[in-house]
C-alpha cells in the first residue's frame, strides 16, 4: 500500500473501521460531494476491492460538481504506483475510503501523516466490538495520539430511542474520543448512492436532517489545521519543567 505524500495544506481524511457494511464508503461519498459543492474539487481515493466508491463516482450525473476519483485497488502494469495514485496539485482535501480487514502495516501507512481519521460505528453488538478492536489498533499499533485531535466517531444508521442506539452511545461515551455526528437510518443516503449524489446534491427539504449531520462532520474536518496547531502547543508546554527549581545550598560557617 502506497499512499500519496502528504502536503502542508492538505486535508488527508481516512475514513477506517476494518469491518464491512459499517458505512464507510457512504460517509466518504457525502463527505467529498459536500466539498465539491464548495470548491475546489476534491480527491476521493477508493482503497476497498470492491470499489463502491469509483462504481458511485462513475453514475455521479455530469452536470454535478466534479470530483477527481482514484482507483487505488487497482494495480497497473503501464504505471508506477506513486504515479497511479497521484493527485491534482489544486486538491485541498483528499477522502480515502480504506478497505476491509487492513494488517498492521497497511494501517500504520494509511494513516500516516493524516490530518483526520474517521470512524464510522454502526448500532450492533459485532459493530461496538469490531469498532472497539480497530480505535485499540489505532492508539497502539498507528500511534495515534489523542492530543493531537485528529480521531473522531460517527454513529452510523442510528435509530433514536431504542436499546441499541443508547448502548451505542453509552459505548462511544466511554472511549475519551469525540462524537461528532449520528447518521440516521434513513433512505436517503440509499437513494442518494443509487444516484451518484450525496446529501448536498438531494433537495434541500427532503434530507435537511441529514444534511445537518454531514455539516457538523464537514465542519469539524475543516478545524483541521487549528487542531494541529493545538497539539503542537500542548506538547510543547508538556516538554517544558513543571517549575523553576531554585538550588538551596547551607550557608556556609567562615572558621574564626
Amino acid at each position: 500500500m502506497l499512499i500519496t505524500p502528504s502536503r502542508d495544506k492538505l486535508n488527508k481524511i481516512v475514513v477506517l473501521n476494518p469491518k464491512g457494511g459499517c458505512g464507510k464508503s457512504t460517509l466518504a461519498t457525502n463527505i467529498a460531494a459536500c466539498y465539491a459543492r464548495r470548491g475546489p474539487q476534491p480527491t476521493i481515493m477508493d482503497y476497498d476491492p470492491q470499489g463502491s466508491t469509483i462504481a458511485w463516482l462513475n453514475r455521479r450525473p455530469a452536470d454535478m460538481p466534479s470530483i477527481h476519483g482514484i482507483a487505488a485497488y487497482k494495480k497497473s502494469m503501464q504505471a508506477t504506483r506513486s504515479w497511479q495514485l497521484r493527485i491534482p496539485e489544486d486538491t485541498l482535501n483528499l477522502v480515502i475510503d480504506s478497505p476491509a480487514s487492513i494488517n498492521h502495516d497497511d494501517l500504520r501507512e494509511l494513516t500516516r501523516d493524516s490530518s483526520s481519521i474517521l470512524v464510522p460505528v454502526l448500532p450492533s453488538p459485532l459493530d461496538i466490538d469490531a469498532a472497539s478492536k480497530c480505535i485499540a489498533d489505532l492508539l497502539l499499533v498507528a500511534k495515534v495520539n489523542r492530543n493531537e485531535g485528529k480521531l473522531a466517531v460517527i454513529a452510523n444508521r442510528t435509530r433514536k430511542n431504542t436499546k441499541s442506539f443508547g448502548r451505542l452511545m453509552r459505548f462511544l461515551d466511554s472511549l475519551g474520543i469525540p462524537i461528532i455526528a449520528v447518521l440516521r437510518d434513513s433512505q436517503n443516503f440509499v437513494r442518494a448512492a443509487e444516484r451518484g449524489l450525496g446529501m448536498h446534491d438531494m433537495q434541500p427539504s427532503r434530507v435537511r436532517p441529514d444534511v445537518e449531520q454531514v455539516d457538523k462532520i464537514v465542519g469539524w474536518l475543516d478545524g483541521w489545521e487549528a487542531r494541529r496547531r493545538r497539539a503542537v502547543q500542548l506538547n510543547a508546554l508538556r516538554r517544558q519543567p513543571s517549575a523553576n527549581v531554585t538550588a538551596f545550598r547551607k550557608p556556609q560557617v567562615r572558621s574564626v
